[in-house]
């Protein structure tokens, strides 16, 4: 008798279409985890502060949970600002070096920005407390409309001028120290003209005054700022 044939398993082969979808899956979660790495990349770079040698970061979250960067630059640290020009949501005319000798508060904002919406009052209140203290809030208003804008103004009762800015030209004189994407975010110069803190993202008043009132109360050297 002849011995039983043997049997043998084999691997059904994989039809070519679907090797085909194999490999298009394999190229595309590649491409996923790529685009990912770089998106992360882009967004650490948008949301850097960018801190000089010698400054104080300060991140902490407002009552919203959002979050705010804090960066507070010693007098022998600080660098010129730039000495801002150009019209207003109002169709005026306004320039940054005519209030040389004050301590100015620029913030960016937007209509369309709800963290703007949310520190709007807090603004308005801070801008008001400082005045006497030769302190002048100039807000820059970005990727707006002049109607859209104006309605804002008059809904949280602002009263200090803003730049028209709807590109960003402004932003760019900041060389990087104010992300075109950071909205809000606000920069105080001191007397000298000089960028004496940033905070990226949106500010509270008690943060806002605090830090108002401690550069005001600094003695102007006299000197150009560098």
């Amino acid at each position: 008798m002849a011995p039983p044939a043997r049997r043998t398993h084999s691997v059904p082969a994989v039809p070519p279409a679907d090797r085909g979808v194999s490999r298009t899956r394999g190229r595309l979660q590649v491409r996923r985890r790529a685009a990912g790495l770089v998106a992360a990349a882009l967004l650490l770079t948008a949301c850097g502060t960018g801190t000089t040698s010698g400054s104080s970061d300060t991140k902490n979250a407002d009552a919203t949970g959002t979050r705010q960067a804090l960066t507070q630059y010693p007098p022998g640290k600080r660098t010129a600002a730039p000495m801002l020009s150009g019209k207003t949501i109002t169709s005026g005319r306004l320039d940054l070096a005519d209030l040389r000798g004050k301590v100015i508060v620029l913030n960016v904002w937007g209509s369309w920005c709800a963290p703007c919406r949310a520190e709007a009052p807090d603004l308005k209140k801070a801008s008001e407390e400082t005045y006497d203290l030769g302190v002048r809030f100039v807000g820059i208003n970005t990727r707006d409309n002049d109607a859209a804008a104006k309605a804002f103004e008059r809904n949280y009762g602002i009263t200090y001028p803003s730049f028209r800015d709807p590109d960003g030209k402004l932003l760019l004189g900041f060389d990087g120290r104010i992300p075109l994407s950071a909205v809000p975010s606000s920069v105080i110069i001191d007397r000298d003209g000089r960028i004496a803190a940033r905070i990226i993202g949106p500010t509270t008043y008690t943060t806002l005054s605090e830090l108002v009132k401690g550069i005001a109360a600094e003695k102007n050297s006299g000197g150009a700022a560098k």
